[in-house]
């Protein structure tokens, strides 16, 4: 059964609040992360990579296992910024993020068994308990942010594309 990489619910909030992350690509050094929640927006530079940025990473992550990372904490209402107080799921997140963007970086040569080992060395050095993931989750992120991805590269710069995530 094929997964589809981008489920239709990707710009829908899945309960409560609207919010609502906007990645605008930059011209320079930065792209732009835009969180508009109730009204309010904030904005952070994002340092360009060659792949999605980093927090779009974390939209995929956390919406496909349905895990309580960066992206799910801003929803809930914390500040979009980088000093948030550590919390074992949303640490476990992050290693995973990590390792996902590691391997995008390096073209998704690695099986979703050598990620899934690579990210229990990486909890294991950070002290960080791992979440529970299955290859098919990897596979799944993986196609995710390939379809992102092509997205993101055949916009312009100044160009935005905006995922709504849940509260």
């Amino acid at each position: 059964m094929p997964i589809d990489p981008l489920p239709d619910d990707a710009h829908r909030p899945i309960q409560g609040l609207r919010v609502e992350v906007t990645f605008t690509k930059g011209r320079d050094k930065y792209d732009e992360m835009r969180v508009t929640r109730d009204g309010a927006s904030e904005t952070i530079a994002c340092p360009k990579q060659r792949i999605v940025p980093h927090d779009m990473v974390h939209f995929v992550v956390e919406r496909t296992l349905r895990k309580r990372g960066f992206l799910s904490r801003v929803s809930g209402g914390e500040p979009a910024g980088f000093q948030m107080a550590a919390e074992p799921e949303s640490d476990g997140v992050e290693r995973l993020v990590e390792v996902v963007q590691g391997d995008a970086w390096s073209g998704s040569a690695a099986s979703p068994e050598e990620i899934l080992d690579l990210y229990q060395v990486t909890c294991v050095a950070r002290q960080c308990k791992p979440l529970a993931v299955r290859p098919d989750d990897i596979t799944a992120i993986r196609l995710w942010i390939e379809e992102l991805d092509a997205r993101w590269r055949a916009l312009g710069a100044g160009q935005s594309m905006s995922l709504a995530l849940e509260s």
